[in-house]
C-alpha cells in the first residue's frame, strides 16, 4: 500500500524538471494502475479529477483525501505546478486538521518504544493518513513557491508546523522517527517556513517562525538544528528588522537577550563551541559573522578570546596570530598585538611564505609608539622590500610608516647628529610616499605633521591644505593641526576662528579634544577666565557622557581616552589657577585629577609648585 510511512520517502527539496514521463508516474503505473497516466495533461478539469480519484481509491483502497494527497504528489513529481495545486485545493485541510491533531496526540500516546505499528484505535486516522496528508500541504505550499505566491506559500507551510505543534505542545518525543516518516516532515516545515517568510519580504515573521523551531525539543539532528540557528543569527543581523523576544522567552538575568544583535551573538557563541567541541562541522560563515557582530558592539576582547579557541589547522599560524593582532588592537591593546605580529613575522615563520599583512600592520602599529619607534624602522624596512617583490601597490604605504618611525626616533633620540639624520630621513621617505601613495590623505598628513614639528611651517600649512581638500574638510585632526599650524605663526585670531568652525562640524567625541584646544589657544592669549570656561564646559560634556559609557558596557579603550582627557583638564585648570595665586582652587583640580590618576607625574608636578600653607 502506498503511504507516506514506506521506506522510500518523497523529498522535495528542489522542484523536478517538468517531464511527462517522470519517476513518479513510472512507479504509479507498477503499483498496477494504467500507464495512461503517463498520457495525462498537466491541467485537466473537474471531471477528469474525479475518475482518477475512483481509479484510486478503488486500487488502493484509499479515502478521497488520500487519493487527493497521492495524485497532487504524483503531479508535482511531473513538475505540474498548476495542477498539483489544482488537487491540492480539493483537501479541506482546515477541516481534518482537528482529526489529523488528535490522531497524532493519541498515537504518540499509544507508541511503545520501537513498535513497528499502530495500535489499533477506533475512529481515530492512521499514521500513515496524517503523513500523507501532512505531506500534501508541504508540497501544496511548494507549489505556491515554484509559482512565486510565497505569502500564501508560507500560511500553508505555518498550517503544517500548526498541526504537529498542537499534538505535541512539549516537543517531538524520542523514537518517532523509527516508526514513520511524520518527524521528517514536520523538521521540513520547519526549515521551509522561515525561508518562504523571507522570499515573501516578511523578515519579522521569519524570525518569529526560526525562534519557533528552537524553543522546543523537536529532535532536530545537530547539522539542521546548527543550519536553523545560524539562519536565525544571519537574519537577526542582517535582515534589518528588530523583533522583540515573546513573553514567554522573556526571562530576567544576565543571559537574556535584550536585542536582536545580542540574541545573534548568543546563537553563535553555541555555534563556535560546537565547532570548537567538534560537534558540528567547521563552517567559516559562522565565524565571519560572530566576527562582525563583536566587532560592532565592540566585544573585541571577547572575539579574541574565541578565536584562541579555534582548533588548529583551521588557520595556519601567522594567520591566526594576525586575526588575534586585529582584536587586541581594537580593543586598545596594542601591546600585545605587537607581540602576536612579531612571531607572524620572526623567525619561526621563516621557512614560510612572509605573512604580508602581519608585515604591514605591524609596520603601522610601531609608527603608532615612539617606544618602538627603531623597532618600526626595521620592519617598515622589510615592508618596502617586499612590496618591490609581489605587493607594489603598498610600496607607498611601507614608506609613510618608514617615514614616521623615523620621525618617532628622532624625537626620542639623545644625540644631535642622529636626530638630524632621522628628520631628514622621514621627510624624504614620507615626500616619496606622497609620490607613490595614489593620493593617500594619511600620507599628506603624516608629511604636515612632521614639518610642523620641524618648524617648517608653511610647508606644512601646505600640506594640510591639500589634506583638508582630500577629506572635504570632514576631519577633526586636519583642523586640529591647522590650528595649531596657524597659532604658531602668531595667528591666534585665524587659529581661534578655524577651531570655533571645527567645533561646528565636529562629532561629539571629537568636540572634546578640540575644546581642550580652544581653551589652551585662550591661554595662550591670555585670557585666563575664557579658558576657565571652556574648561568647565568640557568637563560638563565629559560628566554627561559617563553615563553613556556605564550603560555601554562597551567600547572600554574610548572611555578610557574621554577618561584621561577629562585628567588633563583638570591638570590644565590646576595650572591656570597656580598662574593666577589661586592655590586652594588648583589644589582642588589636583584632587580632582588625582582621583583619576593617582601616580600621574604632571599632578605631582603640580602639587610640587604650589607654596606651603
Amino acid at each position: 500500500m502506498l503511504c507516506a510511512c514506506s521506506g522510500e520517502q518523497f523529498k522535495f527539496e528542489e522542484a523536478p524538471p517538468r517531464s511527462p514521463d517522470s519517476l513518479a508516474t513510472r512507479d504509479f503505473s507498477a503499483s498496477g494502475l494504467s500507464s495512461r497516466t503517463g498520457d495525462w495533461e498537466s491541467k485537466f478539469d473537474e471531471t477528469q479529477v474525479e475518475d482518477v480519484e475512483s481509479t484510486l481509491k478503488e486500487a488502493l483502497s484509499l479515502n478521497y483525501e488520500e487519493a487527493r494527497a497521492l495524485l497532487g504528489r504524483l503531479e508535482y513529481q511531473r513538475g505540474n505546478f498548476d495542477a498539483a495545486l489544482q488537487v491540492f485545493e480539493g483537501i479541506d485541510i482546515r477541516a481534518l486538521a482537528p482529526r489529523m491533531i488528535r490522531a497524532i496526540a493519541e498515537r504518540i500516546k499509544q507508541r511503545k518504544p520501537r513498535s513497528k505499528v499502530d495500535n489499533g484505535l477506533p475512529n481515530v486516522m492512521s499514521m500513515h493518513s496524517v503523513s500523507l496528508l501532512l505531506e500534501a500541504i508541504l508540497l501544496k505550499s511548494k507549489s505556491l513557491e515554484e509559482l512565486g505566491r510565497y505569502t500564501e506559500a508560507a500560511k500553508e507551510c505555518r498550517i503544517a508546523v500548526d498541526t504537529v505543534e498542537s499534538a505535541l505542545p512539549n516537543g517531538m518525543p524520542e523514537g518517532i522517527g523509527e516508526a514513520c516518516k511524520l518527524q521528517e516532515m514536520f523538521h521540513r516545515a520547519l526549515e521551509l517556513l522561515p525561508n518562504l517568510w523571507i522570499k515573501a519580504g516578511l523578515p519579522d515573521e521569519a524570525v518569529t517562525a526560526y525562534r519557533r523551531a528552537l524553543v522546543k525539543p523537536w529532535n532536530l539532528e545537530p547539522r539542521r538544528l546548527a543550519c536553523v540557528q545560524k539562519d536565525l543569527a544571519t537574519t537577526l543581523l542582517y535582515g534589518g528588522v528588530e523583533v522583540n523576544l515573546p513573553p514567554q522567552l522573556q526571562v530576567n538575568g544576565l543571559t537574556t537577550p535584550m536585542s536582536g544583535t545580542e540574541e545573534a551573538i548568543l546563537l553563535l557563541l553555541i555555534l563556535s563551541g560546537k565547532m570548537a567541541l567538534q560537534e558540528i562541522d567547521w563552517d567559516p560563515e559562522i565565524m565571519d559573522n560572530l566576527t562582525f557582530s563583536l566587532s560592532i558592539t565592540g566585544m573585541f576582547e571577547s572575539l579574541a578570546d574565541h578565536v584562541e579557541k579555534i582548533l588548529p589547522g583551521v588557520y595556519d599560524r601567522a594567520e591566526r596570530w594576525y586575526f588575534l593582532a586585529l582584536c587586541y588592537s581594537a580593543a586598545g591593546q596594542n601591546d600585545i598585538a605587537l607581540n602576536l605580529l612579531r612571531k607572524a613575522c620572526g623567525s619561526s615563520e621563516a621557512k614560510h611564505r612572509p605573512h604580508f599583512p602581519s608585515f604591514l600592520f605591524g609596520a603601522k602599529l610601531y609608527s603608532l609608539n615612539p617606544n618602538h619607534a627603531r623597532e618600526g624602522i626595521k620592519l617598515s624596512q622589510e615592508v618596502i622590500d617586499l612590496a618591490k617583490h609581489q605587493n607594489k601597490h603598498f610600496l607607498g604605504q611601507g614608506q609613510k610608516f618608514l617615514g614616521i618611525c623615523h620621525g618617532a626616533a628622532a624625537r626620542t633620540s639623545v644625540l644631535d647628529s642622529e636626530r638630524i639624520i632621522f628628520q631628514r630621513e622621514s621627510l624624504k621617505f614620507l615626500s616619496d610616499a606622497a609620490l607613490n601613495g595614489n593620493n593617500d590623505p594619511e600620507v599628506m598628513f603624516s608629511l604636515g605633521l612632521e614639518n610642523a614639528i620641524q618648524r617648517n611651517l608653511n610647508a606644512a600649512y601646505d600640506n594640510i591644505m591639500i589634506y583638508s581638500d582630500m577629506m572635504a574638510g570632514s576631519s577633526r585632526r586636519g583642523w586640529q593641526l591647522l590650528a595649531l599650524i596657524v597659532s604658531a605663526q602668531q595667528r591666534f585670531q585665524d587659529a581661534k576662528t578655524i577651531v570655533d568652525f571645527a567645533l561646528d562640524e565636529a562629532g561629539s567625541i571629537d568636540q572634546l579634544e578640540l575644546l581642550r584646544l580652544k581653551a589652551v589657544l585662550q591661554i595662550t592669549q591670555q585670557q585666563p577666565k575664557q579658558a576657565i570656561e571652556t574648561y568647565r564646559i568640557l568637563l560638563a560634556v565629559i560628566e554627561a557622557r559617563k553615563e553613556h559609557w556605564l550603560q555601554a558596557k562597551t567600547f572600554r579603550h574610548e572611555a578610557l581616552t574621554e577618561q584621561k582627557l577629562e585628567m588633563e583638564a583638570w591638570q590644565d585648570l590646576a595650572t591656570i589657577y597656580a598662574d593666577i595665586s589661586s592655590f586652594l582652587d588648583a589644589k582642588a583640580c589636583v584632587d580632582k585629577a588625582q582621583l583619576i590618576e593617582f601616580f600621574s607625574p604632571r599632578s605631582w608636578h603640580i602639587t610640587g609648585m604650589e607654596p606651603d600653607t
